[in-house]
């Protein structure tokens, strides 16, 4: 597997300034010299073992911060983005797209909202929605993008809210079930709650000062359900603050924000982070007894593993993605190096796609990706009915995996061969340099083509070296 230098001039400047220290007084710590430090924070040098060690000793750092983060969700997103064929003389070499990431982060978000905005003016003018011609017709970002990055970029991890939901869950006084606490809460607000044969799941009626849940839903949905309805109620100001921060373009994003923001607080208080994070551990990320001890969904718990980011108190670094039957990519996350596609489906040949073949079955995968890391993969099919006979059934299937070092702390590594064969799996095929997959839809962008009129194989066409 290839060893890739650690480059971290931003974090370690971001630390620095946290601790209000000098430079002359952060290399002492660091057991650096004055130069040696100015290089690694301006990326001229990677970040050494014994400095990590330093961090580690000195401040009592969670290393993982420097390895993971913003930065490679940007080298990613930006590679992506120069694979479009929009872009002429080939890309940037990747040293310099992580360069960019790490010197100048605002730079490359600006640059990818900006192609962004490209895409959509493109696909406006394709699809001939007569767009220029209507007043509203300024380029804006989708509501529903801005909002997915806004989490994407915070690692899927809101300290204020998280901790908010777990001060909500775990109250002084004797243990009671989460659920008994939001009716309690509703109580206290003048709210009585009801249990209907709603055609949707939930609503409320600020009015009458009702709100109706459907009696037909799961239990684990009427839970969050209801949580959610209480982080609107009271914790509003919290919710507010955060998206005043965030700075969203257009009412719309706001408006989506916040129905995420209580989507967080109500996971985040269904499954509380030390105890959930203790009892994780403690089953070995069994999914299914997690759920059990904690009322909670398959896809519930699957989720809030890959949200344990707290500082000082991480958990297994996870990504975590759902897909339709169609293939694409409706909630992703990941605190690993793999980084999903910002357009398109993911990889056919990642087993998430499988899993629609054995409803109600976790499959397992082990699989490399073509920077040479390897993940243990699992995946599984959820369905949710609606509770009658001719409701439709919402049918999705989860990923969740983490890099192969972790696979000894999950229980579904039992009985793998880590050391074993390790299936080539990709991201996008317009990005992924593999020539010879058979399950390949595209060309890969960045890659030159030779063309046989007198040969075939898997392929039409051979992908240059």
């Amino acid at each position: 597997m290839p060893t890739q230098k650690l480059y971290a001039g931003v974090k370690l400047r971001e630390i620095r300034t946290r601790l209000s220290l000098t430079q002359r007084v952060f290399s002492d710590k660091l057991g650096v010299s004055l130069p040696y430090l100015n290089q690694m924070e301006n990326n001229h040098r990677p970040v050494s073992a014994g400095v990590v060690l330093a961090l580690a000793q000195e401040f009592g750092l969670d290393v993982t911060e420097l390895t993971v983060g913003e930065s490679e969700r940007l080298v990613s997103d930006m590679r992506e983005a120069l694979a479009d064929p929009v872009f002429t003389g080939g890309p940037p070499p990747l040293a310099d797209l992580r360069l960019a990431a790490s010197n100048a982060p605002a730079l490359a978000r600006a640059f990818l909202d900006l192609h962004r905005a490209y895409r959509q003016s493109h696909e406006r003018l394709a699809s001939l929605d007569e767009a220029l011609g209507r007043e509203d017709a300024a380029l804006r970002p989708s509501p529903w993008e801005e909002v997915r990055d806004f989490f994407h970029y915070c690692d899927n991890y809101l300290d204020a809210v998280d901790r908010a939901a777990e001060h909500f869950a775990s109250p002084a006084g004797p243990r009671k079930d989460v659920a008994v606490l939001a009716e309690e809460a509703l109580r206290r607000q003048g709210i009585t709650l009801h249990f209907s044969d709603l055609s949707g799941i939930r609503r409320y009626d600020p009015a009458q000062r009702r709100l109706d849940i459907s009696a037909r839903a799961h239990a684990p949905t009427r839970r969050f359900q209801l949580l959610h309805q209480v982080a609107l109620l009271t914790q509003n100001d919290l919710l507010e603050a955060t998206l005043d921060l965030a700075r969203f373009s257009t009412p719309e994003a706001r408006d989506i924000a916040k129905i995420g923001l209580a989507n967080y607080f109500a996971g985040a208080a269904l499954l509380p982070y030390r105890s959930f994070h203790d009892a994780a551990r403690e089953t070995r990320h069994d999914l299914e007894r997690l759920a059990d001890l904690f009322g909670a969904s398959i896809e519930q718990v699957a989720h809030r593993l890959s949200t344990l980011q707290r500082p000082g108190a991480k958990g297994i670094p996870f990504f975590f993605v759902r897909v339709d039957q169609a293939g694409t990519i409706t909630k992703r996350h990941s605190a690993t190096r793999l980084q999903f596609a910002r357009f398109g489906g993911a990889c056919p040949l990642w087993n998430v796609h499988r899993a629609f073949e054995t409803p109600g079955q976790f499959l397992r995968q082990l699989a490399e990706t073509p920077d040479g890391v390897r993940y243990l993969c699992l995946a599984r099919e959820v369905s949710k009915p609606a509770g009658a006979f001719l409701a439709p059934v919402r049918r999705h299937a989860i990923g969740l995996g983490c890099e192969v070092q972790h696979a000894g702390e999950l229980v579904y590594s039992d009985g793998l061969d880590l050391k074993g064969r390790f299936e080539p799996i990709g991201i996008s095929c317009r990005i992924c340099e593999r020539p010879g997959c058979h399950q390949r839809s595209v060309p890969p962008l960045e890659r030159r083509l030779r063309v046989n009129p007198n040969q075939r194989d898997l392929l039409p066409y051979e992908i240059a070296g």
